[in-house]
């Protein structure tokens, strides 16, 4: 893994760390999502909703627009690539317990 994946998959863990912002992940994979509603919907305070948006922002797992009818109103929508680095990242650690696990079992049935 480049050492550019890796920072992204330590920034997207880091950002997925905290329960409020993987709900936040969660509501927004059915589909874009104004700032206000997410807060409503999780029942925070909307200071507490923008720090966990700024979060998600930083990490790059979503992206901000604003809609032409009212700059004021901030929507948010996911972003898949750091998600990609992650899966990627999963997969690897995956495959490294799998060929474990057989080892394992072969050292095993050889001794038995």
């Amino acid at each position: 893994m480049s050492q550019a994946a890796a920072l992204q998959v330590d920034a997207t863990l880091a950002a997925l760390a905290d329960p409020h912002r993987r709900r936040v992940v969660d509501l927004l994979s059915r589909g874009p999502r104004a700032a206000g509603d997410l807060a409503r919907e999780l029942d925070l305070s909307p200071p507490a909703m923008s720090r966990h948006l700024r979060t998600l922002r930083q990490s790059g797992l979503v992206e901000e627009s604003h809609p032409t009818f009212d700059a004021r109103v901030r929507i948010y929508a996911l972003r898949p690539e750091p998600m990609v680095h992650l899966l990627r990242w999963l997969e690897d650690a995956e495959r490294l317990w799998s060929e474990q696990l057989v080892a394992f079992k072969a050292h095993i049935e050889k001794d038995a």
